[in-house]
């Protein structure tokens, strides 16, 4: 094992958009926060900031989206901290699906739509983008804090497909198995490096929000 301190991840889901609240898929088309996500924004970046106090964050993360860098900013402004944006953290492109709800998506994309329920690992849901590819994707972008960052803690502000995958990289739970654990806005979730493997330490803390809606 590594003699070098555990490279820690603080991953945190973007603030509520209007989207969220009608459960429809924003994949990579840009909507901003809400009055209640920026709300959030403003909450999560203070907890955080008392975090700090404890132990400093190296780096700060965001996908390149509206909804993640209006989350991030706030947080950056807290710590000090340059947002860094990358495409690397960008929500999943649902393809097809991408601007509907559930209902308006089973309607007009029936086999779109169950191949997204189903997990299909090589769907592309009508030109967007597979599970494999955003696994791989995000396989690559985990290495990368590996390599600037070992031994450090970072934050990162993506979205709830993205937080998705990278908890079944960091525990091994399967792609295409169902999900079993929420994925709130603005919630904090922890992994870290112990120099060999990725491990989970928290998820879904989000006792600095008075509500937050899971990922759909």
């Amino acid at each position: 094992m590594s003699s070098l301190a555990p490279t820690r991840l603080c991953l945190v889901r973007h603030g509520e958009t209007s989207w969220n609240r009608e459960r429809r898929l924003q994949g990579q088309l840009d909507t901003p926060l809400n009055v209640l996500g920026r709300q959030q924004a403003q909450r999560v970046a203070a907890r955080l900031a008392d975090l700090a106090g404890t132990a400093p964050f190296a780096a700060l993360y965001s996908s390149d989206l509206e909804r993640t860098r209006d989350t991030a900013q706030p947080i950056a402004e807290r710590l000090a901290l340059a947002v860094q944006l990358t495409p690397s953290l960008r929500e999943r492109h649902f393809g097809q699906l991408q601007g509907l709800t559930p209902d308006q998506a089973a309607e007009q994309h029936p086999a779109l739509q169950l191949a997204m329920q189903q997990r299909a690992l090589d769907s592309d849901l009508g030109g967007g983008e597979t599970l494999s590819t955003l696994a791989e994707r995000l396989r690559r972008f985990l290495g990368h804090m590996l390599e600037r960052h070992a031994g450090r803690q970072v934050i990162v502000v993506t979205h709830g497909g993205v937080l998705d995958v990278i908890r079944r990289l960091a525990t091994g739970k399967t792609l295409d198995s169902p999900r079993d654990f929420t994925i709130p806005n603005a919630a904090l979730n922890w992994i870290s490096h112990d120099g060999q493997t990725w491990q989970l330490d928290d998820w879904a803390d989000d006792r600095h929000l008075p509500q937050a809606l899971d990922e759909i």
